[in-house]
């Protein structure tokens, strides 16, 4: 049973079953190359918000840009799903990560050589949406062919979150003084070299294709039964729309931390990197809490929780005006957005048909990136009409709505979900028939 072989791991204690996903050789070659790779995209993310604001000065072109970069994958997400599902998953990574290195190095030589505009950057960044709809719903649905033991995957996604905070707390901090020294150009051209890293890795695995149906349907048959699989399951849709709903009203902050850190809170580039940092240490702490727990089961209170702890995070660092307390807010921000995408992943990911696994992938990413290029704009705007630490409060108190209706729905979530937990192995208890009144323990959490 899939509990039982995870408490055995645990019982052995320590940092082996922290990190016991990295026992698979293809997982530790990815998780190593990602590592790097992640170090530089961070240097990215926060060279690119902060050369848009130096050369416009505008909330609402920060919005714009990150409009440009994510709309993608709203549009073109369920269609990548399928051709996911369809595809040789590894070889399509290694294309995807190619094809972000050439982006990163036309950064580089635009920004090194003083010729970049916005509009440059912007339609970079759709180039690079273009690739991300392809490449996270075949990375997350990588992951279980990297893993032989479906008892590891909720570390594997966990060790996932701390791979990518880990680069989160290091890369924001790095580029804060390297764009003093170096200039933005310098953090894209160190990016664009960093993908060596995750591509030798992609090709050092040793790979078990495994069989895949023959598709005989058509693409929008395949698009609309995944549709159909998806927001006809009521724990599946409820996840989703949670996700959606704090990517769109709670993840916009980010768009707006050059602003905050200029105009609020009176810094540079410096500060800048700093609250991202703190928002990195934060989420690094949260991947951490979920890579110590040994089952999925109680994952619906703690997205539920962390959710609630995230709106608070985002109201309470719109109204700190001091750096010391925006940086503990971050944290707090940082730990609660992390933990509830990663463990809405991990619950998704543990009751999806292997079938449908790309697709709905693909919807996660919809929800938790494709919503928001949405948020992005609606930021922009409501930036530039009633500033920016108004903005951010009525995204964290649209969080802490969106937490409190799934609070209300949790029960009938958890029964739905409670057959799949059966046959899985996750209940042992109930599995085998073990319902004696004395060891009830009321339903299944999922």
């Amino acid at each position: 049973m899939a509990a039982q072989g995870a408490d055995e791991r645990q019982s052995r204690g320590g940092w082996r079953f922290l990190l016991r996903a990295l026992s698979h050789r293809n997982y530790r070659l990815f998780f190593l190359g990602q590592s790097v790779s992640l170090i530089g995209t961070w240097l990215t993310r926060v060279a690119t918000s902060w050369l848009v604001y130096r050369l416009t000065g505008s909330a609402m072109l920060l919005g714009i840009i990150g409009f440009c970069g994510q709309i993608p994958t709203f549009l073109l997400g369920p269609f990548a799903g399928v051709l996911v599902d369809r595809w040789n998953r590894h070889r399509l990574l290694v294309v995807t990560q190619v094809l972000s290195m050439l982006q990163s190095f036309a950064l580089a030589v635009l920004a090194l050589m003083g010729i970049i505009t916005v509009w440059e950057i912007a339609w970079l960044m759709v180039l690079q949406g273009l690739i991300n709809a392809f490449d996270i719903p075949a990375r997350q649905s990588f992951v279980v062919e990297m893993v032989e033991d479906r008892a590891d995957l909720p570390n594997a996604i966990a060790l996932n979150s701390s791979m990518f905070n880990g680069a989160r707390l290091l890369g924001p901090s790095v580029a804060g003084a390297l764009i003093a020294a170096a200039g933005e150009g310098g953090c894209f051209l160190i990016d664009g070299f960093s993908y060596v890293a995750v591509i030798l890795s992609l090709l050092a695995m040793r790979i078990t294709l495994r069989p895949r149906e023959r598709k005989s349907q058509h693409v929008l048959t395949e698009l609309k039964e995944g549709f159909d699989y998806a927001f006809r399951f009521p724990p599946i849709r409820a996840i989703l729309g949670l996700l959606a709903l704090v990517s769109l009203m709670g993840m916009p902050f980010t768009v707006l931390m050059p602003v905050m850190a200029s105009e609020v809170l009176h810094g540079g580039p410096n500060t800048l990197g700093f609250l991202m940092a703190a928002s990195g240490l934060g989420a690094f702490c949260g991947a951490g809490f979920l890579a110590s727990r040994r089952t999925v089961r109680g994952f619906g209170v703690v997205i539920i929780s962390t959710a609630t702890l995230f709106g608070v995070g985002l109201v309470a660092f719109a109204l700190s005006r001091h750096v010391a307390l925006s940086l503990l807010t971050m944290v707090v921000v940082g730990f609660g957005m992390i933990v509830t995408m990663a463990a809405s992943n991990t619950v998704l990911q543990t009751i999806v048909e292997e079938r449908m696994r790309g697709r709905l992938m693909s919807f996660y990413s919809m929800a938790f990136m494709g919503t928001a290029p949405f948020g992005s704009l609606l930021a922009g705007l409501l930036a530039t009409r009633i500033g920016a630490p108004t903005t951010i409060a009525i995204g964290g108190g649209a969080c802490l709505l969106g937490a409190a209706w799934m609070r209300l729905r949790l029960p009938a979530l958890r029964e739905a979900v409670r057959p799949i937990y059966v046959r899985l192995g996750i209940l042992p208890e109930v599995a085998s028939g073990m319902q004696s009144a004395s060891n009830q323990t009321g339903p299944a959490e999922s």
